[in-house]
Parts: C-alpha cells; structure tokens; sequence
C-alpha cells in the first residue's frame, strides 16, 4: 500500500503522523511511505531522517493525495484538503466530527473511509489513540491554568501550590477519565487543593485510593460543580463523551458567580467544549475572557510540545496503520475490533451513531459496510 504523510497545517501546530522510525516499520512491512516536504520539522524530524528510513519526500499535498491508498494526518483535514481526498481513499487521524458540520459534511461528499483515531476502542473499552494525547492535554491543562493565574496575564496573580502561611489554589477538575486524572496528578504535584469530580462510583472508589491526599475525589452532580466554580482559580473541563458532542455542563450563569480573574480550560474543546461560553481557540491565540473569567480552549494543545506528542502518538497509532496497510481497510476493521470502531465514515455513509446524530444524518450500522 501507499501511505502518505502530511505536514499539518492547523494554525501552530507542529506535530506529525509518524516518526521516522515509523516509515522503517512500514517500509518492513513492504509499504511505501511519502512524506509531505518539511512535514517533521515542527517535532524536530529533518526529511533527511525519514529518507534513510526509506521515505520519498513529496513537495505538495496535492501529490500525497493524488498517489496514496491512504493519507494519515494528526489534525483533521482542513477546508483547502476537502477537495484533494479521493473516493474510497483512507484518511487515519483524528477528526472530531460530532461539533465540525462543515468537515462531516465535505466527508460525506468526498466518499472517503473516514478512520477516527479517537473513537478506535481498545479490548476494555478504552480509547488506546486518545490516551497519549489526552494525557499530555490533561498535563499541560495545569501548566497553562498556572500560567495565566499570574497577573501579568490577566489572573489572579495566585502560585498554584502557594508557600509557607499562604494558602494553595483551588483547582476543580470536571472529569476523571485520562485527561482529568492527569491533570490532577499534575496539580497535585504542584501543591494545590484539588477537587476531582466523576459520575463513576467505581472509577470514584479507584482514584480515591491512588491520588494525593490533596486530591478529594467526589460525585459529580450539576448542584456540586456550582458551588464548587464559585471557590475555584483553575476549572479543568475533561469530559468525553467518545464520538458525540461534550455535554455542557458549566452554564453561564455558574461562570458569572466564578471570582475575577480565575482561569477556565477546556479540554474538551475538540469535541465542542464542556462549558457554555467556550469557543475553540489556537495557540497563536489561545485566551480570551468571558465576565472577567480567563478562557483557555486550544482545539490542539499537545501540538505546543510536538516532539513529546508525535513520539507518544506514533507509539499509539503505528500498530493500527501497519494493520490497515496489510490488510485493507475492510479486512482489518474485521479482524480487529478497535479499527471497526474508529470507522466513522465509509463510502459518504456515517457509520458512527454520535457522528449521524449531530447533524441529523441517517446512521448506517458500521456491520452494514463490512
């Protein structure tokens, strides 16, 4: 098979697919690879590298598109690569359908099979793709709610974890999946309070016996998150609800009762944000303030330490593209349940139920395909 490797493009982001390191695996598995020209530079990946791995550097996206069997990306394909994908083409990234009408509706037109890397389910019904990524995001979910604490960004002018005889920050953490639990491991290690909240009693029972004591893991409830944002100076949203939109679950009337210059991060920007008032922003940008609350919601964060990201995420993703490469789409979305999974997609048939009831579209059951 051909695999092609594309530079991304989203506004600051500097990850890539696969390492060069990873082309030497495909290319053992008697594949040939293409890499878009520069496409690792951003993670410190000269071409020159994935040359010796057996790469062919290509110059334009368009050529990557118009001679590979399947494109893998990190980002999803933005609007100038709608028109390069081919029917019955492979595109394996992540794509964040369920809050982008306009990217679910070009992959319904352009026919492709549309391989999710977030919805791919590991045998435990974890999300083995997501993991690496939402671990770095729930880890710098700190680092940036820290940053823009300090005053000369607008905060509170508050040190996370404090000192002798001045009180820690309050850091409310609203889910307990990956991103939540990293994010106060995180914090805790900092030395702030935290309040980790879920609706899992068991996953409750489990964090209550592996965090911090300055961790007080507790039930999720609507009333809870409300009293709990009033006291807080760095709200983490973590939710996942794996392929559908993120429930909101921070309204704006909560945000109006939060103190001046606290600081919301939305993790679950990608799948449109657990908060009322949050909208996608970049790195280039990645703040803006609602009632004196800071906002920060980068759609890409890890795309901040690429070179940590792409390692991490070629780690997750190799094994799935060399099966998908041996195999063909088909025959591996049969043989191996988490690639079934990550079809959202398949010849302008939405093939995810989360995907189909976003925008309203006819579901067709993923066996339906195969």
């Amino acid at each position: 098979m051909k695999v092609g490797i594309l530079k991304e493009i989203k506004v600051a982001e500097n990850r890539v697919a696969m390492t060069p390191a990873g082309v030497e695996v495909m290319k053992a598995n008697g594949h040939e690879v293409m890499v878009e020209k520069n496409a690792g530079v951003g993670s410190n990946f000269e071409d020159e590298l994935y040359v010796k791995a057996g790469a062919e550097i290509v110059d334009k996206p368009e050529d990557i598109y118009e001679r590979c069997d399947m494109v893998m990306h990190v980002k999803e394909p933005q609007p100038s690569e709608y028109e390069m994908v081919r029917e019955g083409q492979i595109v394996f990234t992540y794509f964040h359908f369920a809050p982008d009408e306009p990217l679910t509706r070009a992959f319904v037109k352009n026919k492709s099979v549309a391989i999710a890397y977030e919805t791919v389910e590991g045998p435990k019904g974890d999300l083995p793709l997501l993991t690496p990524m939402s671990e770095v995001a729930g880890r710098m979910s700190i680092q940036e709610g820290a940053k823009y604490l300090e005053r000369f960004y607008g905060g509170r002018g508050i040190l996370l974890g404090g000192v002798t005889g001045v009180a820690p920050a309050n850091v409310v953490v609203i889910g307990g999946g990956v991103v939540g639990t990293n994010a106060a491991q995180m914090a805790c290690g900092l030395g702030a309070k935290v309040t980790l909240l879920d609706m899992n009693l068991e996953r409750l029972r489990y964090l209550s016996e592996v965090m911090p004591k300055n961790c007080f893991p507790m039930m999720s409830s609507p009333g809870l998150i409300r009293e709990l944002v009033k006291e807080a100076d760095v709200v983490v949203g973590a939710v996942l609800v794996a392929g559908a939109k993120a429930p909101k679950l921070v309204t704006r009337d909560m945000l109006k009762t939060m103190k001046q210059g606290s600081v919301i991060v939305d993790v679950a920007i990608d799948q449109g944000g657990c908060f009322e008032t949050s909208k996608a922003t970049t790195h280039a940008e990645p703040v803006y303030d609602v009632d004196g609350v800071i906002h920060y919601c980068v759609a890409n964060m890890p795309g901040a330490v690429p070179f940590t990201s792409t390692m991490a995420l070629t780690n997750a993703t190799l094994p799935y593209a060399v099966q998908i490469a041996n195999k063909g789409w088909k025959q591996a979305a049969m043989d191996n349940y988490g690639i079934k999974t990550g079809l959202n997609m398949v010849n302008g048939k939405v093939t995810y139920k989360g995907v189909a009831e976003a925008f309203d579209l006819e579901y067709v059951p993923v066996d339906n395909v195969l």
